[in-house]
C-alpha cells in the first residue's frame, strides 16, 4: 500500500507584530491574563498591501520553488478569511504561483477545521493517482472588535503543505474520528468584517468535539492511547489546547503531561490565532522544535466552530528534520515589524476595502506578493518584492 501524507511544509505570517504586554497596558490588563490565561505573547499584524491571498502565496512559495509545478494537478485553499463570496482565493494563488493550466482549484470553508477537510481530500486524490501532487494552504486573517474579549486573541498566519505519495514529513494514517454538532459557539455573517464569539461556549464545544472525535476514531479501529507519542491540537489560544489536553486525559483514563504540547505551540504563542492554519502551526513548529520525532505518531485534532472537529494519527519520517525550514520559520517571526497600539488599531480600521470604491494601495511590506487595490470592483495582485 503507497504510503501518503505530508511531503513538505511552509509558514509565513504578516510583517507587522503586535507585543501583548503594550495592549495588556493600553487596556488597563494585567499581562499575565494573556500571557498565561490564554498563552499569547504578541500577535501578527498586516501591512496594509497584504491580506489572505499574499499570505497564502507567499506560504507556497517556497514549495514550489523546491518542487516545481508539473506533478501538482490540485491546489486547495482553506480560509475563513476569503475575500469574495465566489472567486476562491486559490485562482488568485494559482497565477500568482505560475501553477499549470491544467490545475483545480477551490476554495474550502468550515471555521477553522476546514484545511483538515483538504488535507483528507488531497489524500484521497493522492490515492487514487500517486504521481499527482496536491498543494494545500491554510491561510487566515483573525479578525475581532476593537476593545472586544478576543481581541488578544487575533492573529495572521498561512501554511501550506505538499501532499504527495512517499512523504519525507509525516505519512497520514487512514483511521480519523469525526464529530459535527449544530453550536453557535462562533460565527461570522456576511455583514460583517469581525466574528462573533460565546468564549464560554466556544470552549464547551471544543471539549465535546474532542471526546467525541475521540471516542468516533477508537470506535473504527484507531490506535490506543498508549501508542501516541505527541499531540498537536488547534490552538484559536494556546492555553485551549492544554485545557482540551486535560480533558482528553480525564476522557480516556491517561496521564498526560502539559509538557507534551510546549513543542506544538512555540509559533502558535507568537502568531496568535491563525484559524484554518493553527493547527498546521502547531504542527510546523512541533516539527521544527522536537530532534527525537522519527518514527513517532503524533494525534492531530482540528476543531472549527459551528462545529466540526476531527482527530487523526500520522507518523514522521525519518528525514523529516530541516535547518533550512526551521531558519525560515523562525526569520519570518523574527523580523516582523514592531508596531504600537495606535498603528496597530488603525490597520485594523483601514484592512477592509468596499468593491466600489477604486483605491489604489501603495508598497508597505516585503512580501513576494502584494495586493495592490481595488480597479472597477476587482481586487488587484502583484508581485512584490
Amino acid at each position: 500500500m503507497t504510503r501518503v501524507g505530508i511531503h513538505d511544509l511552509s509558514m509565513a505570517t504578516g510583517q507587522h507584530v503586535l507585543d501583548l504586554d503594550e495592549l495588556a497596558a493600553f487596556n488597563g490588563t494585567d499581562p499575565g491574563k494573556y500571557h498565561v490565561g490564554l498563552g499569547l505573547d504578541q500577535m501578527s499584524v498586516l501591512a496594509p498591501d497584504e491580506d489572505v491571498v499574499t499570505l497564502a502565496a507567499s506560504a507556497a512559495l517556497p514549495i514550489v520553488q523546491a518542487h516545481g509545478t508539473e506533478r501538482i494537478r490540485t491546489l486547495l485553499v482553506a480560509t475563513e478569511s476569503g475575500v469574495d463570496a465566489s472567486k476562491a482565493v486559490a485562482v488568485w494563488v494559482h497565477r500568482l504561483l505560475g501553477l499549470n493550466p491544467g490545475c483545480r482549484v477551490v476554495e474550502l470553508k468550515q471555521a477553522c477545521y476546514s484545511a483538515t477537510a483538504g488535507l483528507q481530500a488531497a489524500l484521497g486524490i493522492v490515492a487514487r493517482n500517486p504521481g499527482e501532487q496536491v498543494l494545500l494552504i491554510a491561510a487566515d486573517v483573525a479578525r475581532y472588535d476593537l476593545d472586544s474579549a478576543a481581541e488578544p486573541t487575533q492573529g495572521a498566519g498561512a501554511v501550506a503543505m505538499l501532499v504527495g505519495a512517499d512523504p519525507d514529513l509525516v505519512t497520514i494514517e487512514p483511521v480519523t474520528g469525526v464529530r459535527t454538532a449544530d453550536v453557535d459557539d462562533f460565527w461570522r455573517p456576511t455583514d460583517r468584517t469581525t466574528a462573533l464569539v460565546d468564549g464560554r461556549l466556544s470552549v464547551s464545544a471544543y471539549v465535546d468535539a474532542l471526546t467525541g472525535a475521540w471516542d468516533d476514531f477508537a470506535a473504527r479501529g484507531g490506535v490506543p492511547v498508549e501508542q501516541i507519542d505527541r499531540w498537536c491540537y488547534h490552538q484559536p489560544f494556546t492555553r485551549m489546547s492544554v485545557k482540551a489536553h486535560r480533558k482528553l486525559a480525564q476522557h480516556v483514563g491517561a496521564a498526560f503531561s502539559d509538557d507534551d504540547l510546549t513543542d506544538a505551540s512555540r509559533y502558535n504563542r507568537r502568531l496568535g490565532n491563525s484559524y484554518t492554519a493553527s493547527l498546521y502551526a502547531g504542527l510546523a513548529s512541533l516539527l521544527d522544535h522536537d530532534d527525537d520525532l522519527a518514527g513517532r505518531r503524533v494525534a492531530l485534532f482540528s476543531y472549527g466552530s459551528g462545529s466540526v472537529g476531527e482527530l487523526f494519527t500520522g507518523v514522521v519520517e525519518p528525514g523529516y528534520r530541516s535547518a533550512e525550514r526551521a531558519q525560515r520559520h523562525a526569520k519570518a517571526l523574527d523580523e516582523r515589524k514592531p508596531v504600537d497600539v495606535r498603528r496597530y488599531r488603525d490597520l485594523h480600521t483601514a484592512a477592509v476595502h468596499r468593491s466600489d470604491v477604486d483605491v489604489e494601495v501603495p508598497v508597505a511590506s516585503g512580501t513576494p506578493f502584494r495586493f495592490a487595490g481595488v480597479r472597477s470592483g476587482a481586487r488587484q495582485y502583484v508581485p512584490g518584492a
